[in-house]
């Protein structure tokens, strides 16, 4: 008797769940599950087996996977984590261990902090000082172009900041609905945000055989695609590329913000990998700058938000989770909406918020810890330009592999040439053929990449992605691994 009450009990609450799950908000529907998931639970598996003995052709995963340089493998910088050490035990402050460049840096940070302490709160917009600072060092890298420290906002993450824009500008009960422009191939936890909001994502293609170049025809083309389905209001740019490893011209930046005039929309700008360009002729140039010298009617009209990061560039302190976004020519009633809302959360840690302070301020000539800080930064450098030259040696000797030039940003995206029979193959097995190709890779050879289609790619097209921030031995043992995997795939499917 009490077996058949807990049964009905349980078949009630299973009722109930079904009932709430009808209650869900549909746009979480509308999410797009990750093969990240699936790839990252078998991924730990292997790693799993391999610590019990069990035999495979290798004796670890790569795991190549995210864009985490710590996670690949490159050592955090001194600075950074010696100054942060300080913070986090202060009695550190007065050893002779740490130079003395770092201990006045953490002194100076601890003295910014409610009791002296980074485990207290701060203002949800951040420690104005840390603002201030960020502010600074836009000033600096656009040339002297004021920034205004009011329109700075750090937050824990940059996706955090797009999010809470995008929360501004989605009406969710608008008729028709609320579009986003969003490159093809993007990255795919902003696409997963516009989605969650109930707005349409309208995709515009960059041209892979011109290296991944943004042209303003096909911004044309999107948005005339988009009439009768959705209403059109920002325009998502990722620049140096995620992950298609393109940077931008001036004379692009300047076309895409000349389109956003015209049309009116709201430029969303990731501006994450700015540190990270190879590319000969290549130069990083802010939407920023660009537009304050395009000069009127450019640069008092054009609604601006751009974004950067402690988890990219040099740094790579992806688990401190900070990020900023700078907020240009914004209505001051929108601003004080935005300052409303970001109220709402309480602050980004603070181990984080400092970390962007050492980024946007760090040693200079003359300081004790100058000359490891560079030769560190030099180094990280000179190992991305050499990975940078291998991987697109090594996939274009591939057959069945291309990859345009890298220019910028921590990832490649090559092209898969997948014969008929690997696609049948793949589809018998209800899989994308490039997530059939990635699962293979990580089962046979022991490399954890991202399938293209969880990135965007024209229809009839395959890709994989993976993180080129990997020191010289992991990714030459990588490539080894996937052009012995490639060419055996390629025979069992030809």
């Amino acid at each position: 008797m009490a077996a058949r009450g807990l049964d009905l009990i349980l078949h009630g609450a299973q009722v109930k769940l079904c009932d709430k799950l009808k209650d869900i908000n549909s746009n979480m529907w509308n999410m797009k599950q990750l093969e990240y998931g699936a790839l990252a639970r078998r991924a730990n598996r292997i790693k799993d087996e391999l610590r019990q003995g069990v035999r495979k052709p290798y004796k670890e995963v790569i795991d190549v996977f995210q864009g985490d340089l710590h996670g690949a493998g490159m050592k955090p910088l001194t600075f950074v984590r010696q100054v942060l050490a300080a913070c986090v035990y202060p009695p550190l402050i007065n050893s002779n261990n740490l130079p003395l460049d770092v201990r006045q840096r953490a002194q100076e940070e601890l003295g910014r902090c409610v009791g002296g302490s980074v485990g207290s709160y701060s203002a949800a917009a951040g420690i104005p000082e840390i603002v201030h600072s960020i502010s600074e060092f836009i000033k600096r890298r656009d040339g002297g172009i004021p920034s205004h420290p009011e329109n700075i906002y750090i937050s824990p993450g940059s996706q955090w900041s797009i999010s809470n824009i995008l929360n501004v500008l989605v009406n969710r009960e608008a008729s028709p609905r609320t579009g986003v422009l969003i490159p093809v191939p993007f990255y795919n936890k902003t696409v997963l945000s516009i989605t969650q909001l109930g707005a349409v994502t309208v995709p515009y293609y960059l041209s892979e055989e011109q290296g991944w170049a943004l042209q303003v025809d096909e911004l044309q083309r999107a948005l005339e695609s988009a009439k009768g389905v959705c209403n059109p209001v920002a325009l998502y740019v990722i620049n140096p590329g995620n992950p298609a490893g393109y940077v931008q011209s001036q004379k692009s930046v300047q076309e895409v913000i000349r389109f956003a005039w015209e049309k009116r929309l709201f430029l969303l700008v990731d501006e994450l990998y700015q540190d990270c360009v190879y590319g000969e002729n290549c130069e990083f140039v802010s939407y920023k700058r660009t537009l304050s010298e395009m000069g009127p009617p450019f640069s008092g009209t054009v609604e601006l938000a751009s974004f950067h990061s402690v988890s990219k560039g040099f740094l790579g302190e992806c688990g401190l989770r900070a990020g900023y976004v700078e907020l240009v020519n914004l209505d001051p009633a929108v601003m004080k909406h935005i300052h409303t809302l970001s109220s709402k959360d309480s602050c980004t840690p603070i181990l984080g918020q400092i970390a962007l302070d050492l980024m946007t301020d760090p040693p200079k000539p003359g300081d004790p810890s100058y000359p490891l800080y560079k030769q560190e930064i030099e180094h990280i450098r000179a190992v991305l330009v050499h990975n940078v030259k291998r991987v697109h040696e090594v996939i274009n000797s591939l057959p069945g592999f291309s990859c345009p030039p890298l220019e910028g940003g921590l990832f490649a995206f090559p092209r898969l040439n997948l014969t008929p029979k690997a696609i049948q193959k793949a589809k018998e097995l209800g899989l994308q053929p490039d997530t059939f190709y990635c699962t293979r890779l990580l089962e046979e050879g022991g490399v954890f990449t991202g399938p293209g289609w969880e990135y965007g790619q024209k229809e009839g097209t395959y890709h994989i992605r993976f993180c080129i921030a990997a020191p010289q031995d992991v990714m030459e043992e990588l490539l080894r691994r996937l052009s012995s995997f490639h060419m055996t795939f390629m025979k069992d499917f030809s």
